[in-house]
């Protein structure tokens, strides 16, 4: 069994204008994972495979869409090594496909992280990262045609889907719009720990998974 010295750690990163369930549905997703079933391993993080926190430019206030106000836990400078490495997107990710200083702290966590994975437009930052030269993935359906004309832009010779709630290419993992981060976590979870722990982590947050 995992114990905690061996938790994964889950780094998602927040920036204005950040769609809430892009980051909120796999925060619930891998922070309420337990490898022992039931309500009563919730009580603890004993049997918990996954830390999850999130990580901003500073750690100052982050108003997310709607206006939900956030706090980030850690800055780019002072956050934990990352394991799994969660973009989620949101109308803020148009205004950062120019934020090098952003770009460049995705690319060198993603260097040392054993996962990469986007939500929605999140795609968009991966691809002007460099992260999914030649891979195939998704995005939001209302934001296919911008990774399409970014991806032909920049000659980073992807393959877009359009019908795919999420694309697993290996190290990287791309996830259509909002709650389909939700189904790419569970997916996530099931890769790492089997499906066992997945379709029982479904059950406790009351989801009904849909595959691929």
């Amino acid at each position: 069994m995992t114990n905690i010295l061996q938790r994964l750690t889950v780094g998602i990163l927040l920036f204005p204008d950040v769609e809430v369930l892009d980051f909120a549905g796999p925060f619930e997703v891998f922070s309420r994972a337990r490898l022992t079933p039931g309500i009563e391993s919730r009580r603890s993080n004993e049997s918990a495979p996954f830390q999850v926190f999130t990580v901003s430019k500073s750690t100052a206030k982050i108003i997310a869409t709607g206006g939900l106000m956030v706090l980030p836990d850690y800055s780019f400078s002072n956050h934990p090594k990352i394991d799994l490495l969660v973009v989620p997107g949101g109308f803020g990710t148009r205004s950062l496909l120019t934020d090098q200083e952003t770009l460049e702290w995705i690319r060198n966590v993603s260097s040392g992280a054993r996962l990469t994975v986007s939500v929605c437009t999140g795609a968009l930052l991966l691809t002007k990262a460099e992260l999914l030269n030649g891979l195939e993935a998704t995005t939001h359906w209302g934001a296919i045609e911008l990774l399409e004309s970014i991806n032909q832009a920049g000659q980073h010779n992807i393959k877009v889907l359009s019908d795919k709630r999420f694309v697993d290419s290996g190290n990287v993992v791309t996830s259509a719009g909002v709650s389909a981060g939700i189904d790419m976590a569970l997916h996530i979870v099931e890769r790492m720990f089997g499906k066992a722990v997945a379709d029982e982590t479904a059950t406790y947050i009351e989801y009904r998974r849909l595959h691929q």
